[in-house]
C-alpha cells in the first residue's frame, strides 16, 4: 500500500529543485525579518529530508544498475543529455546530505543575525548541489557540479584556496573528459561502463581523473587547505565539510575511476596504498601536536578518509584480481 502510495508522486527532480525553490524565497524578504528567513530555510531543508526516503522504499537493491533514471537535453548535440539517477551509493549520499543540512541549519540558528539571508541561500544552494552530484550519470555535468560546491563557501579566505588546489587537477579532469567524449560519442555513465578503452588510455585518462579527486579526499600532499577552512569555517560549516564535502573525492573514485579504467586502477594501487599509508600516518602524528579541536578533526579527517581509499582500493584489487 505504501509502495503503491510513493509511486504515485515520486519524481527525482523534486528533492534537487526543492533548495534551489527555498533559496531564491529569502531573496524577497527583508534582512530585518531575520526569523521568517530561519523558518523557510530550516521547513525547506526539513522538507527535503522527509523526501529521500520514498525511493528508498521503491528502491530495488538485488540489481546494480541505476534506478529513477530521467534524462534531459541540455546541450544542442547528440549524446549529451542530463542524465539522473540513483543506485546504493548515491542513495545514501542524498539521505546524507539532506540529513545534516536542518542540523546545520539549527546549528547556526543563534548566529544569523547579520547575514541571515546570505547564511540560509548558501546552505540551500550547496544543498541543491551536493545531491545534483549524487544523483548525476554524466561525468561532464559532475564535474560542472562538483566544482561549483565549494562556491558557497566562498566567504572565507580557505575557500579559495581550495578553489586554487582544485584548479589544476580540474583542468585535467576537464581534459579526459572531453576525450572520452570524442572517443565514445557521449558522456552517459552508463554506456561508458560498458566501453573498453585501451590499457595506455586507461592509464592517462585515470591519471587525469585522480588530479582532481585527490584534492577534494584529500591526500597528501594536497591537503593543505582543510585545516585551514575548518578553523575559518563556522560549526554548520566544518559539519559539511567533514560530513559531505570529503567524501566527494571518494565517490568520485568509486563513480568513476575505479569502474570505467579497471586495469589502471590495478595497476596504480601499490601507488595509492603508498600515497595514504603516508598520509594516515603523517597526519595522525600531527593531529596529536593540535590545541584546536577543528584543526584536530581536519587531520584527523585526512587521515580516515585515506583509510578509505586504502580499503576502496584492496576490494578493487580483490576483484580484479584472477583467482589462483
Amino acid at each position: 500500500m505504501l509502495e503503491h502510495l510513493c509511486e504515485c508522486y515520486f519524481d527525482l527532480s523534486v528533492p534537487i529543485l526543492c533548495p534551489v525553490l527555498g533559496s531564491i524565497t529569502p531573496l524577497f524578504i527583508p534582512n530585518s525579518s531575520i526569523r521568517p528567513i530561519r523558518l523557510i530555510g530550516l521547513c525547506v531543508s526539513l522538507i527535503t529530508f522527509l523526501y529521500p526516503p520514498v525511493p528508498r522504499i521503491q528502491f530495488d537493491p538485488s540489481t546494480a544498475k541505476s534506478q529513477f533514471v530521467e534524462s534531459l537535453r541540455w546541450l544542442p548535440y547528440e549524446n549529451i543529455h542530463l542524465y539522473m539517477g540513483i543506485d546504493g551509493l548515491s542513495l545514501f549520499f542524498m539521505i546524507l546530505t539532506t540529513f545534516l543540512i536542518p542540523i546545520c541549519i539549527s546549528v547556526g540558528w543563534s548566529g544569523m543575525r547579520s547575514f541571515g539571508k546570505e547564511y540560509i541561500t548558501a546552505f540551500l544552494i550547496r544543498e541543491f548541489l551536493m545531491i545534483a552530484v549524487s544523483c548525476m550519470l554524466d561525468p561532464l555535468l559532475f564535474y560542472v557540479l562538483s566544482e561549483s560546491v565549494p562556491i558557497p563557501m566562498l566567504k572565507i579566505k580557505a575557500a579559495y584556496q581550495f578553489f586554487l588546489y582544485t584548479l589544476l587537477g580540474s583542468v585535467f579532469m576537464l581534459l579526459a573528459i572531453l576525450l572520452i567524449l570524442l572517443q565514445t560519442g557521449t558522456t552517459d555513465l552508463q554506456i561508458l561502463l560498458t566501453t573498453e578503452f585501451s590499457e595506455r588510455r586507461q592509464i592517462l585518462l585515470w591519471i587525469a581523473f585522480f588530479a582532481s579527486f585527490a584534492v577534494k579526499v584529500p591526500m597528501v600532499p594536497v591537503h593543505i587547505w582543510l585545516p585551514e577552512a575548518h578553523v575559518e569555517a563556522p560549526t554548520a560549516g566544518s559539519v559539511i565539510l567533514a560530513g559531505i564535502l570529503l567524501k566527494l573525492g571518494t565517490y568520485g573514485f568509486l563513480r568513476f575511476s575505479i569502474p570505467m579504467f579497471p586495469e589502471a586502477t590495478l595497476c596504480f594501487t601499490p601507488f595509492i596504498y603508498t600515497l595514504s599509508a603516508i598520509a594516515i600516518i603523517y597526519t595522525s602524528l600531527t593531529t596529536l601536536r593540535q590545541i584546536d579541536l577543528k584543526k584536530i578533526i581536519a587531520y584527523s579527517s585526512v587521515a580516515h578518509m585515506n583509510l578509505v581509499t586504502i580499503g576502496m582500493f584492496s576490494r578493487a584489487a580483490a576483484v580484479r584480481s584472477p583467482i589462483l
